[in-house]
């Protein structure tokens, strides 16, 4: 069966079949799912099961250098040893579901906030690689919005305001938003980094709104109203019709650009059952 796509949502995500994506070396096949990325933003994969090295090493062939530097290894070491395998789980080192009152588990309940990869870093995250391991019977959902179409449906006068502006992102500031404390020497390992508010594509001619709940402040615009862009770009951005909501199945496997899209998880009983799913994640490098 030949590589098609369809489409998932009308504005954006697309389900790829006939690939077995741990056997894609040829360059025609990357080439072809990369163009994939470029038209849907997000890519759903059925039926891909993945082992960890498996997951790295197509990752490494689809988009080379990965992200090894995330914002929970200023916490606690990661528990396979490799900082480019992201632990999206709610278990602790032994596999035990994580207590009610864990710091791990606090740290983590911030992927509920609408978000993008890596932006707290310089380069930051391109794609994302998300793989199922452990599902709970029910709930924990993924939702994406598109970035792209929320761009596009701005006003003309709204999108020359936003241009040229850029946007400090922390993972600090996020988690601090949820009430979570961090210690000085876990403070100055999350500065931060600095990116447009607006992304452009050079290979697809389009915008996107490059927004998260890292995006602490608008360096060129007084704090106050920075943050009140921010909150209204980011209201906009999450309405309805630019939202698409993943239900993940065994073996699923989601790819996404961090670059026009956001994204963010689903409730579900985290004190009772586990969710184990890994996440790996490219930069955005030429």
């Amino acid at each position: 069966m030949a590589l098609e796509f369809t489409a998932l949502h009308p504005l954006f995500v697309g389900e790829a079949r006939g690939v077995d994506l741990r056997r894609v070396e040829d360059h025609a096949t990357l080439d072809a799912l990369r163009a994939g990325m470029d038209r849907y933003g997000v890519l759903v994969f059925r039926n891909q099961p993945f082992s960890d090295s498996e997951q790295l090493a197509f990752a490494e062939r689809f988009d080379g250098t990965l992200h090894a530097k995330t914002g929970s290894a200023a916490l606690s070491a990661n528990r396979f040893g490799n900082e480019a395998l992201t632990d999206i789980s709610n278990v602790d080192e032994h596999g035990a579901v994580l207590a009610a009152d864990d710091r791990r588990r606090h740290y983590g309940l911030a992927n509920r906030l609408w978000h993008t990869d890596a932006s707290f870093e310089d380069p930051p995250g391109r794609y994302s690689l998300l793989s199922t391991r452990v599902l709970p019977p029910a709930g924990a959902d993924t939702e994406f919005a598109d970035m792209r179409a929320a761009y596009d449906a701005l006003s003309a006068d709204l999108k020359q305001q936003l241009e040229g502006l850029t946007v400090h992102h922390s993972i600090a500031y996020s988690r601090q938003t949820l009430g979570f404390d961090f210690s000085p020497q876990e403070l100055e390992k999350l500065r931060g980094a600095v990116h447009p508010l607006v992304r452009h594509s050079t290979v697809t001619g389009r915008r996107a709104l490059y927004l998260a709940s890292h995006a602490s402040r608008i360096l060129e615009w007084s704090l106050p109203e920075g943050k009140l862009m921010l909150r209204e770009l980011m209201e906009h951005a999450t309405q309805p019709q630019f939202v698409y909501r993943h239900r993940w199945q065994e073996h699923d496997l989601v790819i996404w650009d961090n670059r026009t899209t956001m994204h963010r998880a689903r409730p579900f009983e985290d004190h009772k059952h586990r969710r184990e799913l890994r996440r790996v994640t490219t930069l955005d490098i030429a």
